[in-house]
C-alpha cells in the first residue's frame, strides 16, 4: 500500500504545482509546494523497508478470458533501492534548481514530479502488462517534451525515431508475455523461461540504447540539467529495472555468446564516447550506454543484485554530476563518493557488480574491464572541470543547492551499506583493484595524451555527429526514397491513368501464361 502512498504525494504535489501556477502564477510557493511533496515521497519511500515483500493486486479486468492479468506492484528489495534511487534525484532537481538561471518553471516542477510517479509505478510493476502500460505511458510523456522544448526539425526527428525504438521494446515485452502465456499459466517475472527470457533482455536493450547501439537523443533544451536530467535518469531507471527481474538461467545457452559480445562492444563504445565527450551533459546519452551495458552483462552472468547496482549507480552517480554546477571545492570533492560508488570497490554501491556468479568468457573480461575504466576515468575527469560561478546568487539559494547535492551523496553511501541484497559487500576484490589501478594511471596520463582530451574551441558543436549518427541519417534517407516512390506508384494506380495501368497488366499476365500452355 505504501507504493500508491508514494505515487500519490508525487500526483498530488505536481497537481497542486500546476494549480497555483495557474491561479496564482506571480508566486513562488508553489516551489515550497514541490519541495514539500518531494521530501513526503522519500520519507514514505522509507517505510517500505519495513515491509520489502509487500504485493498490491488490483482487480482484475473483464472478461477474464481475454485479461488473464490484473496490474500488480510489489515493494521488495529491488523495487525499494530504484525507488529510493529517483525520489531522490527528483528532490536533489528541485533543491538544485534554485541557482539555474531559470529557477522559476512551476511547469518543469510538476513534469519532474509526475515523471517520477511514473518511475515508482514502473520500478514496482510486478507483471508483464504493468510495465508495457507503464512504459508506454512514460514514452508519450516523453515524446509530448520532446515536442514542447525542441523546435529544431532534426531534433524533432531523433525524438520520434527514439520513440519508435522504445515502442519496439514494448512489443518485445508483450511478445515475452505471449510466447510465456502458451505454457497455460499466468506468465510474471518470476516464472520467465528460456524462450522469454531473451525477449526481455531485448526490450531493456531497446529502451537504454544498448540495442541498437546507440539512439540519437534529442539534447537541445534550456532545462537538460535540471528537467532533462529528470527525464533521461527516471526514464532509465523504468528500463532497467527490468534486467533486475530477469531470472537467472532464462536466457537460452544458445544465445548467451552473441548477446556477450555484442553488448561488450556497447559497453567499450559508451565508455569510450564518455571519456571523449567534450562535457557531461554531451556524453549522458553514452553514460547510458556503457553503466547499462554493465548492467546487461551482470544479467547474463545471474548477477541481477549487480544488475540492480550498475543501475542505481547509473541513477545516483551520474544524476550527482549532471546536477553540479557550482564550484563550491567541498562539494566538488564530495563528488568522489560518487566515482567510489561507481569503482565496484569493496562496500560501495557497485561492490556487487563483479561477484563471481556465471563464469564468463575469459577474454571478453579485458574489453568490459577497459569500459569500467574507461567510464570511471571520464566521470573523474568531470569532476575537475572548471564551473562557472554565480556570483549573483544569494546565500540561501547556494545552501539549499548543497542540500541538494548532498542528499544523493547520502543515498549513494546507504545503498553501499544498508537496506537491500546488494550492500555491505566485498565483491570482486580483484576486478575492483584492477579498474581501481588502470582508472589512476590512466587519469594520470590523460593531460599527456591527446587523443584521451577532446578538443574545446568555439567552433566545435556541443552534440557532434558520430559515424553512428551517419549510419541511421542513411538508413532514414533510404526509407524516405522508399515511402516516395510507394507514393509516386501508389498516385499512378489510383489516378485516372489507373485503368489503363490495370489493363496492361491483365494482357501482360494473359500473354505470360498464354506462352506457358501447351
Amino acid at each position: 500500500m505504501f507504493v500508491f502512498v508514494t505515487v500519490g504525494i508525487l500526483l498530488f504535489a505536481a497537481t497542486a504545482v500546476l494549480l497555483l501556477w495557474i491561479f496564482l502564477p506571480a508566486r513562488r510557493v508553489a516551489w515550497l509546494v514541490a519541495i514539500g511533496g518531494g521530501t513526503l515521497a522519500l520519507i514514505s519511500v522509507f517505510i517500505w523497508l519495513a515491509n520489502p515483500s509487500a504485493q498490491i493486486q488490483l482487480p482484475a479486468w473483464q472478461p477474464a478470458a481475454l485479461f488473464g492479468q490484473s496490474l500488480t506492484f510489489t515493494s521488495d528489495l529491488f523495487a525499494s533501492a530504484f525507488a529510493l534511487s529517483i525520489v531522490a534525484l527528483s528532490l536533489s532537481i528541485l533543491f538544485t534548481a534554485v541557482v539555474r538561471d531559470n529557477f522559476f518553471n512551476p511547469l518543469a516542477w510538476a513534469g519532474n514530479l509526475a515523471l517520477t510517479a511514473l518511475g515508482v509505478l514502473a520500478v514496482t510493476a510486478d507483471n508483464l502488462l504493468t510495465l508495457a502500460l507503464i512504459w508506454a505511458a512514460f514514452d508519450l510523456t516523453e515524446l509530448i517534451i520532446q515536442f514542447r522544448f525542441v523546435e529544431d526539425p532534426k531534433r524533432t526527428e531523433s525524438a520520434i525515431t527514439a520513440f519508435a525504438f522504445h515502442a519496439l521494446g514494448i512489443l518485445m515485452l508483450l511478445w515475452a508475455d505471449a510466447a510465456g502465456a502458451t505454457s497455460g499459466d499466468s506468465f510474471n517475472f518470476h516464472s520467465a523461461t528460456s524462450q522469454t527470457g531473451v525477449y526481455l533482455l531485448i526490450a531493456a536493450g531497446l529502451r537504454i540504447g544498448v540495442l541498437p547501439l546507440h539512439l540519437p537523443y534529442a539534447g537541445d533544451s534550456p532545462l537538460r540539467r535540471g528537467f532533462g536530467t529528470a527525464l533521461r535518469m527516471t526514464s532509465a531507471a523504468s528500463s532497467l529495472i527490468l534486467l533486475a527481474r530477469i531470472p537467472a538461467g532464462s536466457i537460452a545457452a544458445a544465445f548467451e555468446p552473441y548477446l556477450l559480445a555484442f553488448t561488450t562492444l556497447a559497453a567499450v563504445y559508451g565508455g569510450w564516447m564518455w571519456l571523449r565527450a567534450p562535457d557531461e551533459l554531451t556524453g549522458r546519452p553514452f553514460w547510458l550506454i556503457g553503466v547499462g551495458s554493465l548492467a546487461v552483462i551482470a544479467t547474463l552472468r545471474g548477477n541481477l543484485a549487480g544488475a540492480a547496482a550498475w543501475s542505481c549507480a547509473l541513477i545516483l552517480c551520474g544524476g550527482v554530476l549532471f546536477l553540479s554546477s557550482e564550484p563550491k571545492r567541498w562539494l566538488t570533492r564530495g563528488l568522489w563518493v560518487g566515482a567510489f560508488g561507481l569503482s565496484s570497490l569493496p562496500f560501495s554501491l557497485t561492490a556487487s557488480g563483479w561477484a563471481n556468479t556465471t563464469p564468463i568468457f575469459f577474454p571478453l573480461w579485458i574489453p568490459l574491464l577497459l569500459a569500467h575504466v574507461m567510464l570511471l576515468t571520464g566521470f573523474i575527469r568531470y569532476i575537475s572541470y572548471t564551473r562557472i560561478r554565480n556570483e549573483d546568487q544569494p546565500a540561501w539559494a547556494k545552501n539549499i543547492y548543497s542540500i541538494g547535492i548532498l542528499l544523493l551523496f547520502t543515498i549513494n553511501l546507504l545503498l553501499g551499506f544498508f537496506n537491500w541484497s546488494a550492500s555491505f559487500q566485498m565483491g570482486n576484490l580483484t576486478a575492483s583493484l584492477i579498474v581501481s589501478f588502470l582508472t589512476f594511471i590512466l587519469v594520470r596520463f590523460t593531460p599527456r595524451l591527446r587523443i584521451l582530451n577532446p578538443v574545446r574551441a568555439h567552433w566545435v558543436r556541443p552534440t557532434a555527429s558520430t559515424w553512428l549518427d551517419w549510419s541511421y541519417q542513411i538508413i532514414q534517407t533510404i526509407y524516405k526514397q522508399t515511402s516516395r516512390a510507394s507514393v509516386v506508384l501508389t498516385t499512378m494506380l489510383e489516378g485516372e491513368s489507373g485503368i489503363m495501368w490495370m489493363l496492361v497488366f491483365v494482357a501482360f499476365l494473359i500473354s505470360f501464361f498464354a506462352q506457358g500452355a501447351p
